[in-house]
Order: structure tokens, then sequence, then C-alpha cells
């Protein structure tokens, strides 16, 4: 397809005008030619960088970036625990009730609402942090966070009632909110764009191990009947805290967030730290930091203010609806009735241990499925096709599900084979895809203003959706409420088809793009289907900041 040319006239060398170099402002007007002519060099060195060459010169942020994504293993551990807790029978005798069937079980508006308690921690933790870590960096806002949630994982340990389990939900929300939206916006902030949609994408790598370790602990305690058998799976994640906090001391602030505070000297020296310059000697810093100043100005010529409000004002709504949807997808296409997988599949008729067994191939797949988007991206598959054909698999899968419920009750040992069978295929299908690839597409679509801001809203859109998806599962599964069984396959069916029509016209390709091209494709109100083949040129906008004098593009281009 032929691209799209939306640019004016190719732009020659930049000059500065007779008049503006005996002018007042000369001094400040040449500090802008270089600060562009800087940036466009370092924008176009990106755009030519391969992945092997953003590895050998930025291998120190990718190792950075990963041991802050691992804050994420901790609430995958937690999110995959409570709910497979729900089919533990040490875990209902010590905390439910006899169901109609003869069996202990927790009630379904208790399970409803201590799955909800997590996610209504992580609304208020994610709008603190939205506000605290833009004034004090992301580094000390983690560690914080780390802090807290080390006090507060006594309140699981030591319960002995359901609202002490309630209790510690909420409170051990509050940091793992700020966990979900620091790890994306420091793997999208330090590195550059060869790296960006892999380092993004970990952080679902590190769901998967956090899944795999909860579960995997869980079916090791399958047979012991003592109330250590779910007190000791809610005790190891003490594990974490600790090295993860020494470790995020010593990791530089991202430059970004240095460049935004007009802390330029102590960003170049973080830049310096995530590099390795003795083995790439195209790179310049000044230049990179250059890049960051000019898309910097350019938002704030764009989009004015920096808070929440301002998300929702001119170019940025598009972009915070994008946002959002593209992360409450992955509960409206069946993420959240994966998360009861154990419970669900003992409803469907499958023995209890080979039910975790399931669960646990699911999880693992969580591990593998970031490999395998790695790699498919790698083949040039962008981002937004992912998504969206992932879509259409996961849709498939769930539907399968829902009519594996009409099989004969004669044959039911085989339905339930077959149903975790399908299980294993739709997660499959969404860690290659909606899983994986969503956290790099939230990275990249908001302005690096309103970077931490949109990224709490998309993620409090999720979790508010979660709650709704919380409150219909256990009643879906739950023997004494609806008792749907594979029935619920249907429901998750539609809602994944309406989502998947929903991001074939909404959700566009942001794959080899810098962000100031990226704003641009949004304030040129560019369609979705179109972005990857519109080209855009950042470095024709006039820029018109306090800080410079005002010069346009066209005046530095020496054109007349």
């Amino acid at each position: 397809m032929a691209s799209e040319k939306v640019t004016d006239a190719p732009m020659a060398p930049a000059q500065v005008p007779l008049a503006a170099a005996t002018s007042p402002d000369a001094t400040k007007q040449a500090d802008l030619v270089d600060m562009m002519a800087n940036a466009r060099r370092a924008t176009e060195k990106e755009h030519k960088m391969t992945l092997m060459q953003g590895l050998r010169l930025y291998p120190k942020a990718a190792a950075w970036s990963m041991l802050i994504s691992c804050c994420i293993v901790m609430e995958g551990f937690q999110v995959c625990l409570t709910p497979n807790l729900y089919a533990f029978e040490p875990f209902n005798r010590e905390f439910g009730g006899v169901n109609k069937d003869g069996n202990y079980e927790i009630s379904a508006p208790w399970q409803a609402g201590l799955s909800n308690g997590a996610a209504v921690g992580q609304i208020m933790g994610l709008f603190i942090a939205g506000v605290v870590a833009e004034r004090i960096g992301y580094r000390y806002t983690v560690m914080g966070a780390l802090v807290w949630i080390t006090a507060f994982l006594t309140l699981f340990v030591t319960a002995k009632n359901l609202p002490t389990l309630l209790m510690g939900e909420i409170l051990c929300g509050l940091p793992w909110g700020c966990f979900q939206t620091i790890c994306i916006s420091y793997a999208a902030e330090v590195c550059p764009v060869a790296l960006r949609g892999y380092l993004t994408c970990f952080v679902n790598c590190c769901w998967g191990i956090g899944q795999v370790i909860g579960i995997g602990v869980i079916k090791s305690q399958v047979g012991n009947t003592s109330h250590w058998a779910w007190r000791m799976p809610y005790a190891l994640q003490w594990m974490w805290p600790v090295p993860l906090c020494i470790g995020v001391f010593f990791a530089p602030e991202s430059p970004w967030w240095l460049v935004r505070r007009g802390r330029f000297e102590d960003a170049k020296k973080n830049l310096l730290r995530l590099t390795s310059l003795s083995r790439e000697t195209d790179f310049d810093a000044d230049e990179t930091i250059d890049m960051m100043r000019h898309t910097t100005e350019l938002e704030q010529e764009i989009t004015g203010g920096a808070s929440y409000l301002d998300c929702f004002k001119g170019t940025d709504l598009r972009r915070t609806e994008i946002v959002c949807m593209t992360w409450a997808i992955q509960n409206l296409s069946g993420n959240s009735f994966s998360g009861y997988s154990a419970y669900f599949l003992q409803k469907a008729g499958v023995d209890p241990k080979n039910s975790y067994s399931f669960a646990l191939g699911q999880y693992s797949i969580n591990i593998v499925g970031v490999f395998g988007a790695w790699a498919l991206m790698a083949w040039g598959i962008s981002r937004r096709r992912l998504y969206v054909g992932g879509l259409c698999g996961l849709c498939a899968a769930l539907f399968i599900m829902g009519f594996l419920g009409l099989v004969p009750a004669s044959k039911r040992d085989s339905s339930a084979m077959a149903t975790g069978s399908m299980m294993i295929v739709w997660a499959a299908f969404y860690q290659l895809t909606v899983g994986t690839v969503c956290y790099s597409l939230v990275a990249e679509m908001s302005t690096r203003r309103l970077q931490i801001k949109t990224v709490v809203l998309g993620r409090n859109l999720y979790n508010i959706v979660g709650i709704i998806c919380n409150v219909l599962t256990p009643y879906m599964l739950n023997t004494d409420a609806w008792n749907w069984g594979n029935f619920a396959g249907f429901f998750w069916g539609g809602s994944c088809f309406l989502s998947l029509i929903y991001a074939y016209y909404r959700i566009p390709s942001c794959d080899n793009r810098s962000f100031a091209e990226i704003d641009m494709l949004f304030e040129r109100k560019v369609p979705a289907r179109k972005f990857a083949t519109t080209e855009v040129d950042p470095f024709e906008v006039h820029i018109d900041d306090k800080r410079h004098a005002s010069i346009s593009h066209v005046e530095l281009a020496g054109q007349p």
C-alpha cells in the first residue's frame, strides 16, 4: 500500500536567519536550532537501530527495566492465589460453609468481595501513584510501595476470618496498583524504539511467573489438611520485597522524567548509566537528551497541561479512550474467567488435582507466550495485527467451551477433559497476542507528559471491568448460584466478539514510531487503520516555549 504523506516540503539544513542572529534572542534561537538538529539526528538513529544494535547499546537499560518489572511477579502470584483457593478444601473449611451438595464452599458474595478487594485497592493505588511518581520519581515511588506491602502481607498470614482477608486484599492492592503503572512507564521510557515493544511485553511474562509460582505452591499442598496449606502460600510473598527494594534503590531514574523536571544534566548522567558506549560508537547522549527535550516541548505545544483532566481534552481524549479500552478488553475477552480456571474446571467435572495441573499448564503458557509474541513481532507482525487476530482466536475458543456444555451427562468426563484442553488453547492465543501486546500498546498511546496518568486511567478501567467480572464469574460458577458451568463460555464469547469489533476500528499500530511521531499522528487525527502507512515529520511543528525564542520550523530551515 502506498504511504500517505502528510508532511510539508522537504526540509533544508537548519539555519538561523540573519535577523535572528542579531536579535537579543539570538542565543536562545541558536540553542533551539541545535536542539532540533540533535533531536532529528537521534530520531533517525533510533529508526535505523536494529534489535541487536539496541541490545548492544542498551543492555543495562534492558536489565534495569526487567528488574523493576519483576515487581509484577508479586501481583501475579496474589491475583491467581485467592481465586484458585476457592477450589482448595482446607481454605474452604476454614472460611466457607456447607453448600447444597454437602461440600464446603465460600459463598458467591464473599468470593466476589475478596476478588474485588484487591481491585478496589489497586484503583486507589493507581491514582496515588499517578500523582506521586510525577513528583518524586519512579524509583522512590516503587520503593515506598515495596515497604508498604511488606507490612500488610501480615494480614493474610494471620487471618482468622473473611473480613481480615478482605482488608488485606484492599491494603495490599494499593502498592499493586503502583507497580502496574510504574513498571510499564519505566520500561517504555528507558529503552529505544527497537527494544520498547519487547520490554513492555516482558511485564506480562512477570505476571505469568507469579501465576505459575502461585498455582504450583497450591498444587504442592493438595493433600495437606492443616491451616498451613493455605497460610504458607500467602507467607511466601515475603520473599520478594526486600531484594527488589535493594535493586530498585540502585536503579537509574528515567531520563524522560528528569527531562520533564528540567534536570537535563541529571538526565544525561542517568542515560549514560543505561547505555554501554564502548560497544556502540554512533551514540551521542546529548542528541538523545535533545530528542527527549524536543518531544517534551512538542507535547507542551500540543497538549499544554499535565493533569488528569488534560487526559480528556483535545487529541488526548482519543488516546485515553484507546488506552482504557485496550486494557479493559483483556477482561472482556475472558481473562477474568480464566483467573478462576481451577474452580471452573472442577465445576466442569475435572478431578481437583487435574484441575490444578491444567491451571499450571495454562499459567506456564503465560510465560512461554511472551517469548512467542516476541518472535512474532521480530518477524514483522504488527502489534495491532496480533491484537486483532488474537481476539478472533479467543472468541472461537470461548464459544467452543460453551458448546461443550451441551455434551450429554453420560460423556461428562470426556467433555471435562476437552474443556480443560480448550482452556489451554485459549491461554495460548491470549498470551501470544492480547495478553502480551496490550502492554506495548498502552505504553505507546499516551503522550510522555501524560504517560503515567493515562496508564492509571486505563488500568483503572481494567480494574473496574474486573470488579464487574469478579461479581459475575462466581455467580456463573457457584453451585448455590447460577451454576452455568461451560455455558459461561457463551457469555464471554459474546463479550469478546464485541471487543474484536472495537479493536479493528479504533486500535492503531505504532510499531517503529518515535514518541514525537506518534504525537503527530494523533494530532492529525489519522484513522487507526492508516497509522502504519502515514508519514509524518515532527520537526515541521512550530515550537513556542518560554525557554526559547519563537522560531518556526520554516524559519529554522531557511526556507522563503
